[in-house]
């Protein structure tokens, strides 16, 4: 991958979570081969693992949403530009909400935390879900990257919207 990922461990919380440094190397790694992202040679990209806490901090301050929520994304450069760009962004994933909406949807921790560390990514590669036919291509791209690193559709269970 020519993509270089910083991992910074903000919370001791990750502990209950082997491995989660490989586990986001793996997934960042095959966001990047699945999507059609041109990024510029030694890019680089961080990943933070911390708690609600600061997730709940970064949402008031850039969202103007005062709760914590699972992961956020802050893009370094506008998508057209990142075959040049030499920072993608930053990714924050909160593992208390995480774990949560694991269980509450019955997921494995594993699989969830992949998938946000996907969601995230793709974000900073300009995929959004704003509008029903950006969700529908950026879901459908997560499942096939999701899938590859043989993780279940995390979309299958949700009930259609009425």
């Amino acid at each position: 991958m020519s993509l270089s990922l910083d991992i910074r461990v903000s919370s001791r919380l990750w502990r209950n979570l082997p491995g989660a440094r490989a586990l986001a190397r793996r997934a960042v790694a095959a966001a990047v081969a699945q999507s059609a992202v041109r990024l510029a040679e030694g890019a680089e990209m961080s990943l933070t693992l911390s708690d609600d806490a600061e997730l709940r901090a970064l949402n008031a301050r850039w969202r103007g949403l005062d709760k914590p929520t699972n992961v956020l994304s802050f893009p370094a450069a506008p998508p057209e530009r990142l075959s040049e760009a030499p920072i993608v962004g930053d990714v924050i994933v909160a593992y208390e909400t995480m774990a949560r909406e694991a269980e509450e949807e019955g997921k494995p921790l594993v699989d969830h935390f992949r998938h946000l560390v996907v969601h995230g990514a793709l974000h900073l590669f300009g995929y959004d879900h704003e509008s029903e036919a950006e969700a529908e291509a950026m879901e459908a791209l997560e499942r096939r990257i999701l899938a590859s690193l043989g993780v279940a559709d995390p979309y299958a269970a949700e009930a259609p919207a009425a």
